[in-house]
């Protein structure tokens, strides 16, 4: 019985082996959603994991958001400035934070919804965002064909699902972020507590194999962005929680009011 509780140990090649049968071959631009704890125990932790991604994608990004600089008003205080270096939230995760640690690493200025890349496309990619399209380094993505790669978590973690929603014209919130000594307006989406809803329209859109206990799916940015907009236009609400208090409910309401204003997806990388 012990045996059986016990955890799987996760080796650099297991890992590689992987990623190998996803069909990454080094020449890929990659956003990856990791859960360490999904595996079971990763031999060499969060650098281990990252080092394998490095080997086999071309670019390895990943969202490495700061969520205690966000401001609901203008006139609120910050709680903490962002820099390089700034810690990323606790629930993103540690491979977005080992990647942080790496010098070589570029980190987009946004101070709450900061994306990391390392390799070879990361200076085009994290210079796409703005304040008003702060997932705009996906749009990048798309251009460059790349993919979405989730190691054992669902597809709440799915920030491409984000820019889709961007794209087919979901009404944004306003927050504000504290940035170069001003307080200024930027852009804020809706929850993704329901994005598993889209699952149904992408059946047998992605690739797939397990390491250790972890399941790892792997989609083209592309399908995940368009098809996203399908779902939408069919079920503009489909992608917003029912939750009471959750900001979906302003984001719902806006809908409701306005519909859906599609927004142009402009060319980001070549």
């Amino acid at each position: 019985m012990l045996n059986l509780l016990r955890k799987p140990t996760v080796t650099a090649r297991d890992l590689d082996e992987g990623l190998s049968g996803l069909g990454l071959d080094g020449t890929q631009d990659v956003i990856v959603h990791a859960s360490l704890r999904a595996f079971g125990t990763v031999e060499g932790g969060a650098p281990a994991l990252v080092d394998a991604l490095a080997r086999r994608c071309r670019t390895v990004v990943a969202p490495a958001f700061t969520y205690d600089t966000l401001l609901t008003r203008p006139t609120a205080t910050p709680r903490s400035s962002f820099h390089r270096l700034s810690r990323v939230s606790r629930d993103i995760g540690r491979v977005p934070q080992d990647l942080v640690e790496r010098p070589e690493a570029l980190r987009s200025f946004h101070p709450t919804l900061s994306f990391i890349a390392l390799g070879a496309q990361a200076a085009p990619i994290t210079a796409a965002q703005t304040l008003d399209s702060p997932y705009q380094p996906v749009g990048a993505l798309y251009d460059l064909d790349g993919y979405a790669l989730l190691m054992g978590v669902d597809f709440g973690s799915n920030t491409t699902i984000h820019y889709g929603e961007h794209v087919a014209g979901v009404p944004n919130l306003t927050r504000y972020v504290p940035l170069e000594g001003q307080v200024l307006p930027t852009a804020f989406p809706n929850c993704s507590a329901d994005f598993d809803n889209l699952l149904p329209w992408l059946h047998g859109r992605d690739r797939r194999v397990t390491v250790g206990s972890a399941l790892l799916r792997l989609y083209r940015v592309r399908d995940l962005v368009d098809t996203t907009v399908r779902f939408l236009q069919h079920d503009p609400e489909g992608l917003l929680c029912t939750y009471r208090g959750c900001r979906c409910q302003e984001v719902r309401a806006l809908v409701r009011e306005r519909g859906l204003t599609p927004r142009r997806h402009t060319v980001t990388a070549g």
